[in-house]
């Protein structure tokens, strides 16, 4: 028994391979850093999706019916009572989310990957006290979560780092999430009811709910030149270092050099705030030194959810929404491998071994 499933191979997959000692994250074939330089959501999602549903779709059939589905999706906002607007952003997304009907075929995926893109910039705006926004189809889905959050037309910029991010973290392996809803799709029972358990898992602290701290861990550092004592003082007080280090990967993460990447354009037109970069880049680099010298034996580097917390701040997300915003960009991989699941898996069934006590002879 390996607790925790560690190095247990549970599924063959054609969707993606994480490679934790080079670093290197493949996607059906292509590497993260073409995929990021050469992709939209739309065109990734294509990617992700060819030969796992019964009917095949190009990036831009698939481009005007998520646009369709957005504006179907929408009718279910309002549905939003008071009790589901007390909930964090993620949970009142789910509570949605299971209104929509149960199936395997492409109108149940597309609606699902619409959804979320739908709900969270919805939930978010009513929690505020602002009526949300009616989904436009003829915009991309990155271009309009960001015109549904703010209201606004998004710039190019803007646009492209919503997509950079959508792509990096479209699929990762066999993770928690993932796991979750190729065991729902096992069972036959659908994919909406796969991916219902996928954002169950993903909203636990463990599994995506990381970014929103680092963020805070920034906030408190405040400048950079305080950075190396702040960060000190709390690995002395036995806290982790938000943003560093990984459970597969043993070298840097190559998904925070995507989104470090994302950036750039915003850097220089002036878009993001640029003390804010220096202080995030100034604590990264402290952070790595001082992890290397106090835990030479562990390898500590920086993670996804260091410019995450950036990226999406930058774009106008609130902290407690980040595990939102992965829902949307992660759902078309709980598809995928849901739907590998079901075409080419079995019932997932592992057996436990027994500690507990044995009856009495009499």
């Amino acid at each position: 028994m390996k607790n925790g499933l560690e190095d247990v191979i549970a599924a063959e997959t054609q969707l993606s391979d994480v490679d934790g000692e080079a670093g290197r994250l493949i996607i059906r074939g292509v590497s993260l850093d073409d995929l990021v330089a050469n992709s939209t959501y739309e065109s990734t999602a294509t990617l992700l999706l060819d030969g796992m549903m019964p009917e095949a779709l190009t990036e831009e059939e698939l481009r005007q019916r998520l646009g369709l589905a957005r504006k179907e999706v929408f009718a279910h906002v309002a549905a939003a009572d008071n009790q589901i607007l007390a909930l964090p952003p993620v949970d009142a997304v789910r509570a949605l989310l299971a209104r929509l009907q149960d199936g395997d075929g492409v109108d149940t995926a597309i609606r699902l990957m619409s959804a979320p893109a739908v709900f969270l910039p919805a939930v978010l705006r009513l929690q505020q006290g602002n009526r949300p926004i009616e989904p436009d189809a003829t915009l991309s889905q990155s271009a309009d979560i960001l015109k549904m959050l703010t209201g606004r037309q998004p710039s190019r910029e803007q646009t492209a780092a919503l997509d950079a991010y959508l792509v990096t973290i479209s699929d990762h392996g066999l993770n928690a999430s993932t796991f979750a809803a190729r065991v729902i799709a096992s069972t036959q029972a659908g994919l909406t009811s796969s991916v219902l358990a996928a954002v169950s898992a993903l909203k636990g602290p463990l599994h995506g709910g990381a970014p929103g701290p680092v963020l805070d861990m920034l906030d408190a550092i405040g400048t950079p030149a305080k950075a190396e004592t702040w960060l000190g003082d709390a690995l002395d007080r036995g806290e982790r270092l938000m943003g560093f280090g990984h459970r597969i990967y043993r070298v840097r993460d190559p998904r925070a050099d995507a989104l470090k990447g994302a950036l750039k354009p915003l850097t220089a037109t002036g878009q993001v705030d640029a003390d804010r970069v220096a202080l995030a880049e100034a604590v990264e680099a402290a952070a790595i030194s001082i992890l290397r010298e106090r835990k030479p034996d562990r390898p500590l580097d920086v993670n996804v959810e260091f410019y995450t917390a950036l990226l999406l701040e930058t774009l106008g997300f609130p902290r407690e929404a980040f595990t939102g915003v992965f829902a949307i960009g992660r759902t078309v991989g709980w598809i995928a491998h849901a739907r590998e699941q079901a075409l080419r898996g079995r019932l997932i069934r592992p057996r436990s071994v027994y500690v507990g006590p044995l009856p009495k002879a009499a």
